[in-house]
């Protein structure tokens, strides 16, 4: 099946999954491009496409705002320079050929100024293609001429097409740039915060529903029998003795005061412990944070990881862990339960681990780490004092009722006294669990609302940090691609030095970047991936064949690793083929006649990380050309089809002048 983008792949079913360390994308709008866009904008979003190596976009944006009327010699510089990055000149359509040529014509019809002249400057390079090595003219001057930024964006813009002795003459400027810039801007202790996803906002867990309604509901009915059956005892208690009854009437109501005021206070704390100390133990099966799905684990084992580095001072970590085993369990409980969502990472909740683990530290040296327990805990004093009125109020009623069993031995009062005092025991008891209940309801509420309210304001001064420093640190996509162009450079320069090759001896050259696991990567919507760590394939074609050098990248310090190189001749490439595998993405087999074909996984699948308003054709295309297969592709196929007469084919002394036109 053919594309559109000039080679054939196929679709297969591909059942292994791929090892991804993590992967992020950023909610940017640098890219975005409103529909009723003017070409001004639409001409400024492909400036950043292009600064930021994504020619295609590139390409497409400014031709756009060009077709409609914006047009000038900065506008035509830029776009000459999207037609050409990251591309040869045998890469072009027969359509795009003509464009170019009509663009050379157009330079004279703008204004006088530093962008016509570099315009010009672009043209003369493109028309030195067909002139002999060493005929450089005056044109390297000229180019060096230039403000500092166009110049440099001509040279690298234009890599793939300046070969021979103007790129001679140009390549140690371009090397030493390359050094000076590849680790500028504190790229080291930055590059990291690119591939930090974007965290998610706060949460905490609301105030559970209160009981208090219910409780309220049945309470007046309990409470009424209550006061009726009481009522009918102290009046038979005032007939048999009214001195007795007063003085017990009085005391039965101090001693029923002061139960109530110390007993409520003892039975909402005692609850309340049982229930802290429940909940800080692991749920039971039925409840979903508990279900040992990945996300939980993955959430227990970030608890554990950041409570093992965050330890106060006198803990190793082992002891601290096992320290904080119930206070691990309730904040995993919590989190898993907040953020347990489909496609919700926990890359994007560690922020919100590692806070609850500081604040855990800090908690310990503060001395307050279980102050939920202290609080909890009811003074011997308070028990005291209930259990003491608890009696008087027992042997006051006990009493009360002697004296009416006294007074109606023999009468007919005696069964509806009896009576009476059940149920004023049971209804008693009934009311006052109903208003214990909505009591401690509603003051459970008031503390966790005023808890809920703390916790999330502390969640979000600390989300609001962490995005903060995240912004601060993570690297432009300018930085990244600048940053990736300087250590190609790099390694070309230390390619060329090893096999003491000029850019006179080569035909052409191309480097393919793929990921080199175990990576990371992130990207903004809209724009390429980029990986933690790369691998660097160059191939350089001379007179008599192939090299290709490959070796592995650490994007953060430039670091490098697991070199290989090999050779072959031009009939030695017997095919080149592209497999697009459904679930995991592109991979480029190299077929050799002298050796086993090679597998190169070009990029992983990206279907599941697209924003609803991005195109997965259209991302799969930024992401092939940004890794440099396109151009990669085209010239290993076209050896592998013509051999040695390639070269013939694409010499450049057979190119068509571009001279512009003065």
């Amino acid at each position: 099946m053919n594309d559109g983008s000039g080679f054939m792949h196929h679709s297969v079913a591909y059942d292994s999954t791929v090892g991804i360390q993590a992967e992020t994308v950023h909610n940017s709008n640098v890219y975005f491009v409103h529909p009723d866009a003017s070409p001004q904008e639409k001409y400024r979003v492909g400036l950043r496409f292009l600064a930021d190596g994504v020619p295609s976009r590139a390409r497409d944006m400014i031709s756009d705002a060009i077709a409609h009327g914006h047009d000038s010699a900065e506008v035509r510089f830029n776009w000459v320079l999207a037609m050409l990055s990251a591309r040869a000149y045998h890469d072009l359509s027969t359509e795009e050929l003509q464009r170019l040529h009509h663009a050379s014509g157009l330079v004279r019809t703008y204004a006088e100024g530093q962008w016509k002249d570099a315009l010009r400057v672009v043209f003369e390079l493109l028309a030195m293609l067909s002139t002999a090595d060493g005929e450089t003219g005056r044109v390297p001057e000229r180019l060096r001429a230039l403000l500092p930024g166009q110049r440099e964006a001509i040279l690298h813009h234009l890599d793939l097409v300046l070969t021979g002795g103007l790129k001679d003459s140009l390549w140690v400027e371009s090397r030493e740039q390359a050094e000076t810039a590849r680790f500028a801007n504190d790229r080291v202790q930055r590059v990291w915060a690119y591939f930090e996803p974007d965290p998610i906002g706060p949460r905490a867990m609301p105030p559970r529903p209160s009981t208090a309604a219910a409780a309220r509901a049945a309470l007046p009915v309990r409470a009424g029998l209550f006061v009726v059956v009481t009522a009918f005892l102290w009046i038979a208690a005032l007939v048999a003795d009214p001195a007795a009854a007063a003085i017990g009437l009085s005391v039965a109501l101090c001693a029923g005061l002061t139960a109530t005021y110390f007993g409520r206070r003892w039975w909402y704390q005692e609850r309340h412990l049982k229930e802290a100390n429940r909940v800080t133990h692991i749920p039971h099966t039925g409840d979903p944070a508990s279900a040992g799905d990945g996300f939980t684990h993955r959430v227990r084992h970030s608890f554990d990881y950041y409570f093992s580095v965050r330890t106060p001072y006198g803990f190793v970590p082992h002891e601290w862990l096992g320290h904080t085993v119930h206070i691990r369990n309730l904040l995993v409980t919590e989190i898993a339960l907040l953020y347990r969502e489909s496609r919700i990472s926990v890359d994007r909740v560690n922020w919100l681990i590692r806070h609850l683990a500081e604040d855990a530290r800090d908690c310990h040296n503060r001395g307050t780490l279980f102050d939920y327990r202290r609080q909890n805990q009811t003074p011997a004093s308070v028990k005291a004092l209930c259990a003491l009125a608890l009696v008087a109020f027992c042997i006051t009623i006990l009493d009360l009722l002697g004296t009416v069993a006294s007074a109606a031995v023999g009468t007919s009062q005696m069964l509806p006294a009896v009576f009476a005092v059940v149920g004023a025991v049971w209804s008693g008891r009934a009311a006052a669990s109903l208003w214990l209940e909505a009591w401690s309801e509603d003051r459970r509420v008031a503390e966790e609302t005023q808890e809920y309210q703390e916790r999330l304001a502390a969640r979000q001064v600390a989300y609001r940090n962490w995005k903060s420093f995240l912004d601060a640190t993570r690297p432009s996509e300018l930085e990244m691609e600048t940053w990736l162009t300087c250590d190609k450079t790099v390694f070309v320069d230390e390619v060329l030095r090893h096999y003491q090759l000029t850019w006179r001896d080569l035909i052409t050259h191309t480097i393919l970047m793929t990921p080199a696991r175990p990576y990371k990567r992130g990207r903004v919507r809209g724009g390429p991936w980029r990986y933690s760590r790369y691998s660097f394939r160059l191939f350089l074609v001379t007179q008599d064949g192939v090299r290709e050098i490959s070796s592995e990248f650490d994007f953060t310090d430039a670091k490098r690793g697991n070199e290989q190189r090999s050779n072959y001749r031009f009939d030695a490439l017997s095919s080149v083929q592209v497999t697009e595998r459904a679930h995991s993405g592109y991979d480029l087999e190299l077929v050799l006649t002298n050796g086993p074909a090679r597998n190169i996984r070009v990029k992983d699948a990206d279907s599941h990380q697209l924003a609803p308003d991005e195109n997965a054709q259209e991302i799969a295309e930024v992401n092939l050309n940004a890794a440099g297969f396109i151009h990669t592709f085209r010239l290993l196929e076209g050896i592998a089809a013509d051999g040695k007469g390639w070269i013939e084919r694409n010499n450049p002394n057979n190119l068509p002048s571009f001279r512009a036109a003065d």
